[in-house]
């Protein structure tokens, strides 16, 4: 217990602290180096705590916290200011609605979702991950992210996990210059078959992407000229979690 104990506590303090050092975290628990480094370690590889991108020696939260939804995130900005513009947006089109987070450029993760009700439709549980290249959510977020972030993805390898999939660096490039310009991402069964969705950003004061707001559904509801329609609404309902955070 006094080792969980601990690794709650260091948790606690990255989230107060971060991006930190294994040496100021040293410094506030009067703990060895060594035993401060293999609990940030062991809570990283469990996903809580990720390195910095910029400075791989401090530690901060990762975005997989979210997924367990404690009660003071209810009370988050983000999924406050969210979930109503959700529910309004699934009963306009009646089809699945979710929220994504990114975990720096290692995935998106799920933080919130309203279903609809038909008896088939797609699924997101609280907490599902994937990653930012090859669907729409990702995608949103890529084409808000400074040019050096893209090309460090890209430098990782692009997985192909469908024919359709945008693994060709030159490909992903222009598609994230078209979502800039038309404020939305598409993805038609290119990380999952079968499954379609329209994904807008929502963006922090700064203009840097926060997370992003789906429409999903089959591909069999899919209709290519009710496209213009359903993106002008999702990019409304992100533009308006943007304004509703900043209020």
């Amino acid at each position: 217990m006094k080792s969980v104990t601990r690794s709650l506590r260091i948790l606690e303090a990255v989230a107060q602290h971060q991006p930190v050092t294994v040496g100021e975290l040293t410094k506030i628990f009067g703990l060895p180096k060594s035993t401060v480094q293999r609990t940030l370690v062991t809570l990283a590889e469990a996903g809580w705590l990720r390195a910095n991108r910029r400075d791989t020696t401090r530690w901060e939260i990762g975005a997989r916290v979210l997924a367990v939804r404690p009660a003071a995130l209810q009370g988050s900005s983000l999924l406050t200011a969210a979930h109503e513009p959700m529910v309004r947006l699934r009963d306009a089109l009646n089809e699945t609605i979710h929220l994504s987070v990114p975990d720096a450029l290692q995935c998106m993760v799920v933080v919130d979702r309203v279903d609809s009700d038909h008896p088939v439709r797609t699924f997101h549980t609280i907490g599902d991950t994937s990653p930012l290249h090859a669907t729409a959510v990702g995608r949103a977020v890529l084409a808000h992210l400074p040019k050096h972030d893209v090309e460090e993805l890209i430098a990782q390898g692009l997985e192909r996990f469908t024919d359709t999939t945008p693994a060709d660096p030159d490909e992903l490039r222009a598609e994230l210059d078209r979502i800039r310009t038309d404020g939305y991402a598409v993805n038609r069964n290119q990380y999952r078959p079968g499954v379609c969705a329209i994904a807008a950003p929502v963006l922090d004061e700064d203009g840097a992407p926060l997370a992003s707001v789906a429409v999903s559904m089959p591909d069999s509801r899919f209709d290519a000229e009710r496209l213009p329609e359903w993106s002008r609404t999702v990019a409304e309902t992100a533009a308006e979690i943007t304004g509703r955070r900043r209020d």
